[in-house]
Parts: structure tokens; C-alpha cells; sequence
């Protein structure tokens, strides 16, 4: 996780404590995709294209400054963690595979 790192510091305890949590677990672990995704919705990251202001700044930058900004509690933001990791592990436990949840994609992406 190249951008978890940079974010433990910029909240209280409860935040680093999630994001040591995360940072230890395995590779592509539940923990670490629950988080990945809480990133991504937070910081907009869906919306985000290279020549955009947040783009040029980096990820890092952006969700550092999404973090820092956040106007709820440390607590809201480990109940929007559980819930992207409860999200995560349901799409896991459904056993499909991500070729089923998103169709035949060409072989170069989606861009062909």
C-alpha cells in the first residue's frame, strides 16, 4: 500500500490505529481492499482524469488532503471502513469472479 503510510498521521488514534491495521496486512487482504475502496469513494478517485487539478498533484497529495479535511469524527470513518470492508467481503463471498461481475473485457482493457 504505497499511500496508506502517509495518511496514519494525520488524524487521531483510532485512525492510525486502522491504518497500522492495514499497512501489516497481508497484500490485496480483505483489510487492505476495504480500505483501498474507502479511499477511492472518499477522494473521488472514480471522477479523477490526468489533467485534472487532484491528478497533477498525485494520489498521495489528494488523499492526503481528503483525510485532513474529512468533517466527521475518526469514528465515522471506521464505520465507513467496516462498511466498505462488510461490501468487500460480501462480493468475495460470492464466489463469482471478476471477469463474471464485469463481462468480457477486451484483451487490452477497456479502452480497445
Amino acid at each position: 500500500m504505497r499511500v496508506a503510510p502517509s495518511l496514519m498521521d494525520l488524524r487521531g488514534d483510532a485512525w492510525r490505529d486502522l491504518v497500522n491495521q492495514v499497512c501489516r496486512a497481508p497484500d490485496a487482504s480483505l483489510e487492505q481492499l476495504a480500505f483501498t475502496l474507502l479511499i477511492v469513494r472518499l477522494s473521488g478517485c472514480l471522477r479523477c482524469h490526468t489533467h485534472s487539478y487532484r491528478a497533477l498533484r498525485g494520489c498521495t497529495l489528494c488523499a492526503m488532503h481528503t483525510i485532513r479535511r474529512f468533517r466527521g469524527e475518526d469514528s465515522d470513518l471506521l464505520v465507513l471502513y467496516q462498511n466498505a470492508r462488510d461490501e468487500v467481503n460480501a462480493f468475495l463471498e460470492d464466489g463469482r469472479m471478476l471477469s463474471e461481475f464485469f463481462g468480457d473485457l477486451p484483451a487490452g482493457g477497456i479502452d480497445e
